[in-house]
C-alpha cells in the first residue's frame, strides 16, 4: 500500500530486488554463505576467489556446478555452488572461509582480522598507463545509471560497472544486493573471459567506495575505483598504498580525487 500524506492510500503491485543466501565450496568443502541477488552466479562466485588470492588465470578454475537441493516445493533452490579447481592450485587458506553468513552489506564479515584482507595482489597497477579526463568521467555515472535494468524496476540494487578507460565502452555491468557482490561479478567476468589483470580500465560503482572495493580491485588489476559517493578513510589508505587512483563524489559536472590524481587531467580547453 502506497501512503502519501493528504491523499486516499493506493493498493499497489511492487517489484523487489531477489536476495537469497549462497552457499560457495570448493571440492566439496563450505567456504562462504553469502546473501545475493539470483544471477550472475558463476561470476559471482569466480570473482570472490579471485578477490580472495586463490586463483588468477581462468584455466585455474575447472567447473562449476550447482549442487542438487530442492525447496519445499521440489524445485532446485540454486543456492549451493561447488567449484572445482586446477591440480596443484592451492585451496583457499583457512583464514579465507567465513565463519557464519556475511550479509549484503558487508563482505568482511567472518574476516579474522583487517590483516586477512590485504591479499597481495599477483597484479601491479603502478605502471599502468590509463589517463582520463574529467568531462570523460563525469559522463558515466548517467551511462551506469541508464544501463541499470534491475534498478529501474525495483530500485533496491547496487550496480558495478567496468569501462574501457581509451574507448569509454562499458564493458560488463551487473547489479546485487551487495555492492561487494556486484563487483565480484564484474571481476568474475573478466577472469572467465580471460581478461585479468583489467589493464587500463575504470571500475564504478553506484554506491560508497569501501576499503574491501578497493581491495578487490587491487587483486583484479584494476587502475582506478570511482564511486557516486564516499570512500572510507582505510579505502583512501589502501588506494595510496596500492598506487590506485581512487575517485568519490562522481557526480556531473564535478568529483574528488583522493588518490592517483595523476591520471586525471583537465580538458585541453580548460587547462591551457
Amino acid at each position: 500500500m502506497r501512503m502519501t500524506v493528504g491523499e486516499v492510500p493506493q493498493i499497489l503491485r511492487d517489484s523487489l530486488a531477489g536476495e537469497e543466501p549462497l552457499e560457495l565450496r570448493v571440492g566439496g568443502k563450505s567456504l562462504a554463505v553469502t546473501m545475493r541477488t539470483p544471477g550472475a552466479d558463476f561470476d559471482l562466485a569466480a570473482g570472490f576467489l579471485v578477490s580472495e588470492g586463490v586463483i588468477t588465470r581462468t584455466e585455474e578454475l575447472v567447473t562449476m556446478r550447482y549442487c542438487a537441493g530442492k525447496d519445499e516445493n521440489g524445485v532446485n533452490s540454486f543456492n549451493v555452488l561447488d567449484l572445482a579447481l586446477a591440480d596443484g592450485v592451492a585451496p583457499p587458506d583457512e583464514s579465507v572461509a567465513r565463519t557464519f553468513f556475511t550479509t549484503s552489506s558487508c563482505g568482511l564479515c567472518g574476516k579474522a582480522s583487517i590483516d586477512a584482507v590485504r591479499t597481495r595482489s599477483a597484479f601491479e597497477v603502478r605502471g599502468d598507463e590509463l589517463r582520463v579526463t574529467t568531462t570523460f568521467l563525469t559522463s558515466l555515472p548517467a551511462r551506469l545509471r541508464e544501463a541499470q535494468e534491475v534498478f529501474e524496476k525495483t530500485g533496491g540494487l547496487h550496480a558495478a560497472a567496468l569501462f574501457d578507460g581509451e574507448t569509454g565502452e562499458l564493458l560488463v555491468l551487473r547489479e546485487d544486493v551487495g555492492r561487494h557482490n556486484a563487483v565480484d561479478k564484474v571481476v568474475g567476468w573478466a577472469l572467465r573471459e580471460g581478461r585479468l589483470p583489467l589493464r587500463g580500465t575504470i571500475l564504478l560503482v553506484s554506491g560508497r567506495a569501501s576499503f574491501e572495493l578497493v581491495q578487490k580491485a587491487v587483486m583484479a588489476g584494476i587502475p582506478m575505483l570511482c564511486a557516486v559517493s564516499a570512500p572510507s578513510s582505510l579505502a583512501v589508505d589502501l588506494a595510496e598504498e596500492s598506487n590506485i587512483t581512487l575517485v568519490g563524489f562522481l557526480r556531473d559536472p564535478s568529483m574528488v580525487v583522493y588518490a592517483g590524481v595523476d591520471r586525471v587531467r583537465e580538458d585541453d580547453d580548460v587547462a591551457s
